[in-house]
């Protein structure tokens, strides 16, 4: 790869590992601007935005069981309250669906949802780092797959 090239993935991949571009913002990137071949931009969009999600599971919840111990009520009163209310809505489809929701939280390429909103998800409603990985990455996958198609005019989204 030419040092432009590379420097072009490198910008693909860290697109792709932020939380609110994640594979809709570099999967396009790469195709429109870069002109990248789908296969690739398919390639560096998924293996960037897998990146995190290790280190996201893994840190999210210590900082949750942190967040949890500190002694501020100030702290303590709103996330107790954020936690049961969210807990309290969206448990049902969690409980119903187990990890395999994670599944559907990552792979719709929508606002809101994506690597991180999974991560999230499953740290808040206590999925195991073990059962939480393969359902966000197939769910990275699938959302890779939906981004790529529509950026080279193979699938419609939004009319």
């Amino acid at each position: 790869m030419e040092g432009e090239s590379l420097g072009e993935a490198l910008i693909v991949l860290g697109v792709a590992a932020l939380p609110v571009s994640e594979l809709r913002g570099a999967i396009p990137l790469a195709i429109a601007y870069y002109g990248m071949p789908p296969l690739l931009a398919y390639g560096l969009g998924v293996l960037g935005n897998l990146l995190p999600v290790l280190p996201l599971l893994l840190l999210l919840d210590r900082l949750l069981q942190r967040l949890l111990r500190v002694p501020w009520p100030w702290v303590q009163k709103p996330l107790r309250w954020w936690l049961r209310t969210t807990r309290g809505r969206f448990g049902g489809a969690i409980e119903r669906w187990g990890p395999w929701a994670l599944v559907l939280i990552v792979a719709i390429p929508l606002p809101m949802t994506g690597a991180w909103t999974g991560c999230g998800v499953a740290v808040l409603f206590g999925i195991p780092l073990r059962k939480a990985l393969v359902p966000i990455g197939v769910g990275v996958l699938l959302a890779g797959l939906v981004v790529t198609l529509s950026t080279v005019g193979v699938l419609s989204i939004g009319g």
